[in-house]
């Protein structure tokens, strides 16, 4: 992946014959809230990561592309019944994250689809077509994911959250890819990170949200493992404010004010063993 900072570029963009759908890289928190309660996430949108869908008439609907395998036959089917949507077409797609990375792949193919065939209802309505398709969904389809407190089993807003301040992120994939297995929930208690994000968010309090994204990753990795990732060590040693991951993924990022993310950080990620590593901004929705 080519090296430069991205500019944010929110959310699905439509053409004539072309649909982008932006990842994640990511989730800022997950976890359950309370022992026994229902997971929920703050997802991290990624202007770098996106999917592409690319149309032509055909006579009954066809998908293809390098990303192809991302959309089977039965699942488009089925997503097109849960909308009540008719389409035919060839769908070539193109993905920049990979499957199992923690950026949103799966759900970013299944809003191609929709916007392909022309849907332009209520981003809720898709969510919850996508949580029926899958058992498991980011919340790719609204304009602000990181606004939200997401039930990614349920399909559902938990609550909305104030805006976040600008910062840039580095990171990369680091280990094993792993996919989301929608009937997992062995995730760490994170409901008393809530309330101090909502503060920090408020106050536009940058460190004080790395510390809680931190927090959050840290609790998962003693968890879940993998016991041997060394993003702790690297927030170190590269002067980041804090880290994020991909809490079933192996997406791994790190946390700067703007403009601050040291020129050789990349360099330090590969000699770590990180693939495809990335510079982004992550600014106020447009």
């Amino acid at each position: 992946m080519g090296r430069g900072l991205r500019e944010p570029n929110r959310g699905a963009e439509v053409t004539a014959n072309r649909i982008t759908v932006q990842g994640h890289f990511g989730e800022l928190i997950q976890g359950t809230l309370g022992p026994d309660g229902p997971l929920a996430l703050i997802s991290l949108p990624c202007p770098a990561l996106t999917l592409t869908a690319e149309t032509r008439p055909a006579p009954a609907l066809r998908v293809a592309g390098s990303a192809s395998g991302l959309l089977a036959a039965p699942k488009a089917a089925s997503l097109l019944a849960e909308l009540r949507l008719d389409y035919t077409a060839r769908l070539s797609l193109r993905c920049d994250m990979p499957p199992g990375g923690g950026a949103g792949a799966s759900t970013a193919a299944l809003v191609a689809l929709a916007r392909a065939a022309g849907y332009s209802g209520r981003p809720q309505q898709l969510a919850e077509a996508c949580q029926a398709v899958e058992g498991a969904t980011d919340p790719l389809m609204f304009p602000a994911p990181e606004r939200l407190l997401w039930g990614s089993r349920t399909g559902r807003i938990v609550a909305e959250l104030p805006a976040l301040p600008a910062f840039d992120v580095v990171g990369g994939f680091f280990g094993p890819l792993r996919r989301t297995n929608p009937n997992d929930e062995s995730f760490p208690d994170i409901s008393d990170l809530i309330e101090p994000w909502v503060e920090a968010a408020l106050a536009q309090d940058l460190p004080a949200l790395a510390r809680l994204a931190s927090t959050s990753a840290e609790l998962c990795l003693a968890m879940r493992g993998p016991q041997d990732d060394p993003s702790a060590e690297l927030a170190q040693s590269l002067g980041a404010l804090g880290y994020v991951i991909a809490h079933t993924g192996n997406a791994r990022g790190f946390l700067f004010p703007t403009g601050e993310v040291p020129e050789d950080a990349e360099d330090v990620l590969e000699e770590a063993r990180f693939d495809a590593t990335l510079t982004f901004s992550h600014g106020p929705a447009l």
